[in-house]
């Protein structure tokens, strides 16, 4: 579990970038945070990772509180974070150099299953001995995501992982979300992009460094003002939801997918 309370962060001599932010993640829950640039997505991000510290409250990581410097390593090996551009992250060429780095300290056999479980986990296994920096923007971020999964965190942390990637390989990141999510993993995924808050079971909204909605995936459709509120744009399948709902069609989806959508389509056609 992942408790915030009354956290507050702000750069030297800045004003706050969040305000007093308490929020209880529960064990493998999925949690998207949204909000316009500025909003403090991407601090509130590095402060559940331990990449910076709360000036006021605290988190804590199960019963260890994020920041204090007695618990800095225990807290790497329980969250692990992806930001958005893969090739800040990339310090060997080859894949399984990569990936083997935050491993030492563990027998050889113990990295090489390692290594080689995290890349079968984001479809990269086969590529095991090439070079880093052959590969495409979507697989770098992918061996990135195995290289976080090889020290095997209880939380992942992705800042806006497909902001840099094209359609194909937005379409992968979202698969091994969903595989991580069955697996039981924590995700904290921070996002700008509509269709990314259907990965969520539970969507929280920041504006101006402050919590401001949250909504579980299954209250979307009844809280659309709220992110309109907050100019965030919403998946186009929720938008053809709405728009049923105005004739009078109410779809009842349970994932809102459109291959679900399109489906009860053709079942009502045919009726």
């Amino acid at each position: 579990m992942i408790k915030i309370e009354n956290v507050t962060y702000r750069y030297k001599r800045g004003k706050d970038i969040v305000k007093e932010i308490n929020l209880t993640i529960e064990e493998k829950e999925t949690v998207v945070i949204m909000g316009k640039n500025g909003s403090g997505k991407s601090t509130l991000g590095k402060l559940i990772s331990g990449i910076i510290k709360a000036k006021e409250g605290k988190i804590l990581i199960d019963d260890l509180v994020v920041g204090d410097k007695k618990n800095k390593e225990e807290v790497r090996k329980r969250v692990g974070i992806v930001f958005q551009n893969p090739e800040n992250q990339i310090i060997f060429n080859k894949i399984k150099e990569e990936v083997s780095f935050a491993l030492k300290g563990l027998s050889q056999e113990e990295i090489d299953q390692r290594v080689q479980m995290s890349l079968e986990k984001v479809n990269m296994a086969d590529k095991i001995e090439e070079d880093l920096y052959e590969l495409s923007l979507g697989q770098k971020q992918r061996v990135i995501i195995g290289e976080v999964l090889a020290k095997q965190p209880k939380v992942i942390v992705l800042d806006e992982p497909t902001t840099m990637i094209d359609s194909k390989g937005k379409e992968e990141i979202y698969h091994i979300v969903e595989n991580l999510k069955k697996e039981g993993y924590t995700i904290v995924y921070i996002t700008n992009a509509a269709e990314e808050m259907l990965l969520a079971d539970r969507i929280i909204v920041l504006n101006e460094g402050k919590i401001v909605a949250e909504v579980k995936k299954d209250e979307i459709i009844d809280k659309l003002k709220i992110f309109r509120q907050y100019d965030i744009k919403l998946p186009l399948v929720i938008e053809m939801v709405e728009k049923l709902r105005q004739e009078g069609i109410d779809m009842n989806l349970s994932d809102y997918s459109m291959d679900e959508l399109i489906k009860k389509i053709k079942e009502m056609a045919k009726k």
